[in-house]
């Protein structure tokens, strides 16, 4: 990643709130599709040497990305977001939870809100999560699992993706 390029973390625990901002050196349609295309979140969206597996996914209002986390060793870990709100190469809102392999939410893990914005500057696109929980300890667990070193981990494989992605 370029030094010169935007990467901020915030955690607020009164509003129970993550706030992230990050810069990516391509312009904005080429972040959007790696955002809200799984063939190339598939690409990036996991932590090294995880990889991000989808099952399936529909980018609409109402639709779902149901996805696993897959190890090296084969183990998986599975997600599910719900999209509520799209504006197309702006922004989208999401639900989140992990959830088994037949898509069942574990409500004893954290659910979180997500909206998702997307702000293009030429060559340079910064993109924002928002990102709420219902109560602190859910918002405290998400940092404990390593949230914030698995998201600036899969950036930066989006990071190294983005050139290929421009031809």
């Amino acid at each position: 990643m370029s030094k010169n390029l935007a990467f901020d973390f915030f955690v607020n625990k009164e509003n129970k709130t993550i706030t992230v901002k990050r810069e990516f050196a391509a312009e904005l349609h080429l972040v959007w599709d790696a955002y809200t295309k799984s063939e190339i979140l598939d690409q990036w969206w996991a932590p090294k040497p995880w990889k991000a597996r989808t099952k399936s996914q529909d980018f609409t209002e109402g639709g779902y990305w149901y996805y696993a986390m897959v190890g090296p060793a084969g183990e998986e870990h599975w997600a599910v977001a719900q999209y509520l709100e799209i504006e197309h190469q702006k922004s989208f809102k999401g639900l989140d939870a992990f959830a088994d392999a037949n898509g069942t939410i574990n409500k004893e893990m954290p659910q979180s809100k997500w909206k998702v914005t997307f702000t293009g500057k030429g060559e340079i696109t910064l993109v924002e999560f928002m990102i709420s929980y219902d109560d602190l300890a859910q918002l405290e667990a998400t940092i404990q699992m390593g949230f914030k070193e698995g998201l600036s981990m899969a950036m930066e494989g989006l990071d190294e993706l983005l050139p290929s992605l421009k031809k």
